[in-house]
């Protein structure tokens, strides 16, 4: 189905005269269009295109393969149409990627009920804390923790990830009070590397408000330690936080924050067994992290598989049900 989906959109690309025209035609990203192209050229092992900044040509190789292409899409359009029933109900391989958080925490109980209601589906879990590409590894449905999605990309919101700065008991043991998001930066920070830049975001709540007016007398902030600013949740505190240990895979902090090693920022779905059994103690409670958005990539809004669309209408339905 990746050669037919090649096939209409390179016929696309050479009708429309652009592939900014393809994609618009096709309801589908720039740069998905580029790799759908990419993928029809190597399939046929040759250059389709002739490509300048004002306008495209086939080449006689992209000539010959556009003949084939048109056959292609021809004979697809021959099979017999299913009814409309039959094409509602999810069946067949739904390829996901997410992380191993996700994985465990939260895509699991739901797959479950999936599996369970759709006895004609099944279900593949594409594991990694990698951006993925959606067409070379055959992902139907990427799940993307991020406030920075690519504009690009084709996404639907499923839901909202919370968070929660803890730590270890025995790490707080020896060490003085956290009163303020600024004493993080005395403290060995655990961080999850897959973000870049480790900066953590705090909105003040109504209690932090309070205590920020007790600390104005004495408030050692300054620039190079805290940024400060102004957003409909509060003021924003911006703290650059550091520590010896980092990894891109939020359930290894997780292990190095049970294990006293340091301060985290965690999901609060991934903390809570942990905050209620004492084994971690929530911090900084007068302040609130930023929280994240959780999102359903996937490769084009057009005849868009019933699995996809029941498996994103089931997350959206779950992470309403956490809040």
């Amino acid at each position: 189905m990746d050669r037919l989906e090649a096939a209409k959109v390179f016929v696309a690309i050479v009708e429309r005269g652009s592939m900014i025209s393809a994609a618009n035609a096709l309801d589908m990203s720039r740069s998905m269009v580029t790799r759908y192209l990419s993928e029809m050229e190597d399939w046929s092992g040759a250059r389709l295109l002739h490509r300048s900044t004002r306008s495209l040509s086939l080449t006689p190789a992209g000539e010959q393969v556009l003949d084939y292409c048109h056959r292609l899409l021809e004979l697809a359009n021959e099979v017999p149409a299913v009814s409309h029933a039959g094409v509602a109900i999810p069946r067949g391989l739904l390829r996901i990627s997410c992380s191993q958080f996700m994985a465990h925490q939260i895509l699991a109980p739901v797959v479950r009920q999936y599996l369970a209601s759709y006895p004609q589906a099944s279900v593949n879990f594409h594991v990694s804390s990698q951006t993925v590409d959606l067409v070379a590894e055959r992902i139907d449905l990427a799940i993307r923790i991020t406030n920075e999605l690519d504009p690009n990309l084709i996404a639907r919101r499923l839901g909202e990830c919370e968070s929660v700065v803890c730590a270890a008991p025995s790490y707080l043991a020896a060490r003085a009070a956290i009163t303020h998001p600024e004493d993080l930066t005395q403290h060995n920070c655990l961080t999850y590397s897959y973000f870049g830049d480790v900066m953590w975001r705090f909105y003040q709540t109504d209690v932090g408000a309070k205590q920020l007016q007790s600390l104005n007398s004495e408030s050692k902030l300054n620039q190079g330690q805290l940024n400060q600013g102004q957003s409909n949740q509060g003021q924003a505190f911006n703290v650059p936080v550091n520590g010896n240990f980092s990894a891109n895979d939020s359930m290894v902090v997780l292990s190095a924050t049970l294990a006293g090693e340091g301060i985290a920022m965690q999901p609060v779905w991934a903390a809570k067994p942990y905050l209620d059994s004492g084994q971690l103690v929530p911090l900084l409670t007068e302040f609130k992290p930023q929280s994240l958005g959780v999102y359903g990539v996937y490769q084009s809004r057009k005849h868009m598989q019933p699995a996809l669309r029941v498996m994103m209408d089931m997350l959206v339905a779950y992470f309403a049900s956490l809040k």
